[in-house]
């Protein structure tokens, strides 16, 4: 996965803590339910990513020699 991906994972982060505010300001529960969903979903997805970039380093570093 490259850098649109990890990109489009942390505006989905971002996502929903927008909504998460606006479903406390307007005492939203549905809203800041979602929000909080999207943010988690986000915050997955980025850690996946974490774990790819990892094993690739860890295969790089082996390969290498």
């Amino acid at each position: 996965m490259g850098a649109d991906d990890k990109v489009s994972n942390k505006a989905e982060e971002l996502k929903g803590k927008a909504k998460q505010g606006v479903g406390d300001l307007t005492d939203d529960d549905r809203l800041r339910a979602e929000g909080e969903a999207d943010e988690s979903k986000g915050k997955l997805k980025q850690a996946g990513e974490r774990v790819k970039d990892a094993a690739k380093n860890v295969k790089d570093a082996v390969t290498k020699d």
